[in-house]
């Protein structure tokens, strides 16, 4: 009795071991292993629904990458029908460019754009854009070409009250605005006027719009001044014209 009892208490665990697992066979052989293929798909499901929640997001992921890139296509094919349909309307041959470069630092002062010398653009260029002057060609590469900006406050441009016919010159305020400084003492001028490129400039072509008056300061020494609003939007720009009229 002492032996069976130690032999029991030595192999009862593996005895019944065996013993669970010839039912489990004997279970499985007769459902076709039905219960446990149900026990792997409850156990598994949850890490395959985070594999298709991965896979879903990735796709959308992709989708709205697509259509954002759709968008902006079509969003710049229409400023550039624009541009060109705009271009058509000038007395002047233009060219059509890109911006390709603007610094942060420089926003209001310079652009790089896409074309250059091989395009045949030169130093000197005037550029311009929806609404008037946006500035002058200072440097060339064979493919981009840098732009100094009439908001610049280096800028000087010089100008003419279209109604009166006052002159002075622009310089540039690093903003929307440039300030006008008048030759005469008592210039002729009022908000709202318009403010084009003067006839007596030397570095650009007469008539081009430039802006009109918002604001004007006669006790400025030793000679007046007035604030214009630029036409062009500086802050806005994509594409510029290049006209081939410099002087």
């Amino acid at each position: 009795m002492f032996s069976v009892r130690r032999w029991w208490s030595q192999y009862a665990s593996q005895i019944i071991l065996i013993g669970l697992l010839l039912a489990t066979a004997g279970i499985i052989r007769q459902t076709q292993a039905v219960p446990l293929y149900e026990l792997y798909y409850w156990l598994m499901r949850p890490l395959e629904v985070v594999k298709t929640d991965k896979q879903t997001q990735l796709t959308n992921a992709r989708i709205q990458e697509l259509e954002q890139r759709v968008m902006e296509l079509q969003q710049q094919n229409q400023k550039l029908k624009q541009l060109s349909g705009y271009a058509n309307t000038q007395s002047t041959p233009s060219q059509i460019a890109p911006i390709i470069g603007r610094s942060p630092d420089h926003w209001w002062q310079q652009i790089t754009i896409g074309i250059g010398r091989q395009d045949g653009v030169k130093p000197g260029d005037i550029v311009t854009g929806f609404g008037g002057l946006v500035g002058r060609v200072e440097t060339v590469t064979p493919r981009s070409s840098l732009v100094l900006l009439v908001s610049d406050p280096k800028s000087r441009v010089g100008v003419i009250i279209s109604r009166s016919r006052e002159m002075g010159f622009i310089r540039g305020n690093g903003d929307q605005s440039v300030v006008m400084r008048f030759f005469e003492k008592l210039p002729d001028v009022k908000v709202g006027d318009a403010v084009v490129t003067s006839p007596a400039s030397r570095l650009y072509p007469s008539g081009i719009p430039v802006g009109e008056v918002t604001d004007l300061n006669p006790d400025t020494s030793p000679a007046p001044e007035a604030t214009i609003r630029l036409n062009v939007p500086m802050e806005e720009l994509e594409w510029v014209l290049v006209r081939k009229d410099s002087l």
